[in-house]
């Protein structure tokens, strides 16, 4: 079968009866084409895995739990939530723990009975996991050990029914009740509930950091996350006609045999858009094994996928650059990988012709998304991305993409750059309780992406740089001014800025430039262990310049922020871009 383009391929796979099929709807009073063979719901999608009962499902270490045990343990959490705590449709259910197998047993069972989940980041402080808790007014939480233990001096503040704790070895306040003794009080043989569930109603809830202030809550419907499945899944078919491949599901024909059984290496976490939606929901919804690790490992992952058989692994760019670059890479039989997948940070484009040595058989891919669309809008894979490694992608057909100036107010000419705007079903409904923001960023359905980019003549889009004051260290987006608001706590810091230090694995490092305070003897070393009660870790600057003379500012008094990167840069000996 000869290539078709890019074109060619959309109208095959939209065409009237053929898999993704689109129709258009006013959604939220706007129109816009959505796949019309989606699942309504989550529930749906996780009812239909009762035909892989027998598969497995998760795999984390040692310990390996079937589709039909999961099922068990959905149902008696969903019952527990329902009965003993009076969980109801709409009531907001946290999740604070690393990938855990529980993770996505919570999730499911939150899903299943109406409620809204609400992932909060592991990486979070005490302090902002409060924060996150007590915006989305959760009813219930639960957490691993470890967040468990940064909550306890706040659980007093907040108006949490139950919660329950996973994995806890150790001695929790009296009302934290262990996760599995609480499932064991529950019948087994339970039947999963039926909830009326409207593709409209809010199924996530998923906090971004802010520009200012504190962070915001993307409120995610079922429709935009049934809409990231089948995005999912249009990009993978999407490459394989690129390819050339034959694709019987376009004449209608199913294959003789079920596809086997595929294994992810999940190393990015639950809490993230790209984790929950591209990686956990997807894979579910095809039966896959779900090969999970507590903390990134570049050779726990190759052991992985030896012992496992995974068939694809990725994440941000730094972990398939740390398992190209092991020492230890021969020493693993890998054959089994299909493909590497990778976003969320920039990629050096000779990652692919590295991943093409290390790997013939794989076809590599990157793509875009952001937690506001769900997780992806654009995909680049196979022959498109050795044509095109910096691009990411065209987006799915679902999704309208264009290019606006710096006031919003018109189109930027061809060829330009402007802020990438996006329209589409997986955009979400809005920022939780925060209309002014919402406001700000979703105009007649279209979302206002804050990165800049342009688009080529074939549609592919290029993102140049970030209109939003952000950078992006190994797939965690770290905004400069929460960084500076932590750094001015500091008695000896007078002024300072943040930026971004070029980094081949992790993409970007966070570096400052800062103005102390006259006569002060603070070092780095000082200012990072005053920040590690402030900051997660990975927000924690890696790279400082310690300055006595002010800051270069602009007539409006703004900080000349490239000239103090150049600064940072030229002390640390890297050449500007």
């Amino acid at each position: 079968m000869e290539p078709m383009s890019i074109e060619a391929v959309h109208a095959a796979l939209t065409a009237p009866g053929a898999p993704f099929e689109m129709e258009t709807q006013e959604i939220r009073g706007v129109s816009m084409r959505v796949w019309k063979h989606a699942p309504r719901n989550l529930a749906e999608i996780f009812v239909a895995t009762t035909a892989f009962a027998d598969r497995t499902y998760l795999v984390y270490e040692d310990e390996h739990l079937t589709y039909g045990q999961v099922h068990e343990y959905v149902a008696r959490l969903a019952r527990l939530l329902v009965t003993e705590y009076g969980v109801q449709k709409g009531d907001r259910v946290a999740i604070a723990m690393r990938n855990f197998p529980e993770w996505p047993i919570c999730f499911w069972a939150a899903a299943m009975v109406g409620a809204v989940v609400v992932p909060l980041n592991a990486w979070w402080t005490g302090h902002e996991l409060e924060y996150g808790l007590s915006d989305s007014g959760a009813r219930v939480l639960i957490a691993d050990e470890q967040r468990a233990h940064s909550l306890v001096d706040f659980y007093d503040k907040l108006a949490l029914t139950a919660v329950l704790a996973v994995r806890s070895e150790s001695i929790l306040p009296d009302h934290v009740k262990g996760f599995h003794a609480e499932l064991a009080r529950m019948p087994a043989g339970l039947n999963l509930p039926e909830v009326d569930i409207d593709p409209e109603d809010e199924a996530t809830i998923f906090y971004t950091s802010g520009t200012t202030g504190q962070p915001k809550g993307a409120l995610g419907t079922h429709r935009n996350i049934c809409t990231n499945l089948l995005n999912v899944r249009f990009a993978g078919m999407r490459a394989l006609l690129r390819k050339g491949e034959d694709v019987p599901a376009l004449r209608g024909e199913l294959p003789a045999t079920p596809p086997p059984q595929l294994a992810p290496l999940l190393s990015v976490p639950f809490f993230h858009a790209t984790g929950c939606h591209s990686t956990l929901v997807a894979n579910t919804a095809a039966g896959n094994k779900l090969v999970m690790m507590y903390k990134w490992d570049a050779e726990r992952a190759m052991a992985l996928i030896e012992r496992e058989k995974i068939t694809s692994f990725g994440g941000v760019p730094s972990m398939a650059w740390q398992v190209l670059e092991s020492p230890d890479f021969d020493q693993y039989d890998l054959s089994t990988i299909q493909s590497i997948g990778y976003g969320g940070a920039p990629a050096a484009p000779e990652l692919v012709t590295r991943i093409k040595e290390r790997f013939p058989q794989v076809s590599a891919g990157n793509g875009y998304g952001l937690t506001e669309t769900s997780s992806m809008v654009t995909s680049n894979s196979g022959v498109d991305y050795e044509r095109k490694p910096n691009a990411v992608g065209v987006p799915m057909a679902i999704n309208d993409v264009r290019l606006m100036n710096a006031d919003g107010t018109a189109e930027v000419a061809k060829g330009e750059v402007g802020e990438l705007w996006i329209k589409g079903p997986n955009v979400i409904k809005a920022y939780w309780n925060k209309p002014e923001a919402t406001a700000a960023t979703i105009t007649d359905g279209w979302l206002h992406s804050g990165d800049l980019a342009r688009i080529d003549e074939e549609g592919f889009v290029y993102i140049v740089d970030r209109a939003k004051d952000m950078l992006i260290r190994g797939g965690e987006n770290i905004y400069c001014v929460e960084v500076e608001n932590a750094l001015y706590e500091h008695p000896d810091v007078m002024d300072c800025t943040v930026v971004g230090v070029p980094h081949k694995i992790l993409g970007e490092e966070v570096g400052t430039v800062i103005q102390l305070v006259p006569g002060a003897k603070t070092t780095p070393e000082d200012l990072q262990a005053f920040l590690r009660n402030e900051l997660a870790a990975f927000m924690i600057p890696q790279h400082f310049l310690l300055r006595s003379e002010p800051l270069e500012r602009n007539a409006n008094g703004k900080i000349l922020k490239p000239e103090a990167k150049k600064q940072l840069l030229d002390s640390l000996g890297i050449a500007a871009d």
